[in-house]
């Protein structure tokens, strides 16, 4: 059964991550199986020295979907989206783009020039969340040459490439 989040009575909540939210986002991403899963550990880094540039929604406590996101040390003023990933049961309904809008609201999203993520091209549903999100902005949504990572970057056979993306955010 598909949520949809203006016909259920609670509303969806949209916080900074705890630490203690990592196991049910790595059981998001392990039971989607569609994201490249990163160990618990990795979520509990994130959500402990990211925490300002994270989010997670939830209703009735419900974990309902995620963004890990992080400004590189090297890349002033851009923020990098590593993962965004939304239940099932709960797509479609506006969720994932929500999860961006408000990345962006957050002091780090506000300052941030450039907006970038790795997607991969059999992920047309991220590759639509972006694209999405420049047109809203009436930015472009690139793909950097020589940007992101070739499949052979990559331990596991099989594994496609992960091309950069970027929306520019301001010209400043």
């Amino acid at each position: 059964m598909r949520l949809n989040p203006t016909q259920t009575g609670a509303s969806i909540v949209y916080r900074r991550p705890e630490v203690s939210d990592a196991g049910a986002v790595w059981r998001l991403v392990r039971d989607d199986g569609r994201l490249d899963a990163n160990s618990a550990y990795c979520y509990m880094l994130l959500f402990r020295c990211f925490a300002d540039t994270c989010l997670v929604a939830e209703r009735d406590g419900r974990l309902l979907g995620f963004v890990t996101a992080f400004e590189p040390p090297s890349e002033a003023g851009t923020l990098f989206v590593w993962q965004i990933a939304v239940a099932p049961d709960a797509r479609g309904g506006g969720i994932g783009s929500a999860l961006l809008r408000r990345l962006l609201e957050l002091p780090a999203g506000r300052g941030a020039l450039r907006l970038e993520a790795t997607v991969s091209g059999s992920n047309a549903a991220s590759r639509r969340l972006f694209e999405a999100l420049a047109r809203e902005r009436g930015a472009p949504c690139e793909t950097v040459e020589g940007g992101g990572f070739p499949a052979e970057s990559f331990p596991e056979p099989g594994h496609e490439a992960e091309p950069l993306i970027r929306i520019r955010l301001a010209d400043r």
